[in-house]
């Protein structure tokens, strides 16, 4: 008869593809605060979270929806919302005396330059340590939004209003988009 298990079970959320454990047990040995990124369709998710036995704790978390608070009225998925609520998280982080994190992208593909990257770039741009390679930030211009400004004064009336009719609804020019982002840039700093 044997005595060893020929199969062991993964635990539910490995099975689920909801947690990689190796990973996550990486990220609570830096003994740090996480910074926590995730992305869904029309929003970027952002928190700062501390690991405790009992369970994972919020410091402070917030989405992208919160920046049109400030005046951001565009769409709250793309890189340059990614980057204002970034920004954000960092400003009142700052205010609870965090002063280093570490980034936790989750199950997410690292793309150079996507918006989880973005965000990390706000919150170090809030004055906080996070330990990360340049290379992987997104440049200014896709940060401030000039890529979709560019695109859109590529294309001719009918594309632009079929294209960008949401933001054409609320009455924006897509064409604006850096002069919008440079505002609320600037309120936030100010918090």
């Amino acid at each position: 008869m044997a005595d060893k298990k020929t199969f062991e079970v993964k635990f539910r959320r490995r099975r689920q593809q909801k947690t990689n454990y190796k990973k996550r047990l990486a990220l609570l040995k830096a003994g740090l605060p996480r910074l926590v990124v995730r992305r869904t369709l029309n929003n970027v998710i952002v928190q700062l979270i501390d690991y405790h036995p009992e369970g994972d704790s919020v410091i402070i978390g917030l989405n992208s929806q919160s920046l049109k608070k400030f005046g951001w009225d565009y769409h709250t998925g793309n890189i340059p919302s990614a980057y204002l609520a970034g920004l954000l998280l960092g400003r009142l982080a700052m205010k609870k005396n965090v002063k280093e994190a570490v980034l936790d992208i989750g199950l997410q593909t690292p793309i150079h330059g996507s918006a989880p990257f973005a965000a990390l770039k706000g919150f170090v741009d809030a004055g906080i340590h996070i330990s990360h390679d340049k290379q992987v930030l997104p440049s200014d211009e896709r940060i401030s939004g000039k890529h979709i400004v560019d695109y859109a004064g590529k294309l001719n009336e009918e594309e632009l209003k079929k294209k960008f009719s949401s933001y054409f609804s609320k009455g924006l020019d897509p064409k604006k988009m850096n002069e919008s982002f440079n505002d609320v840039k600037k309120k936030i700093m100010v918090t």
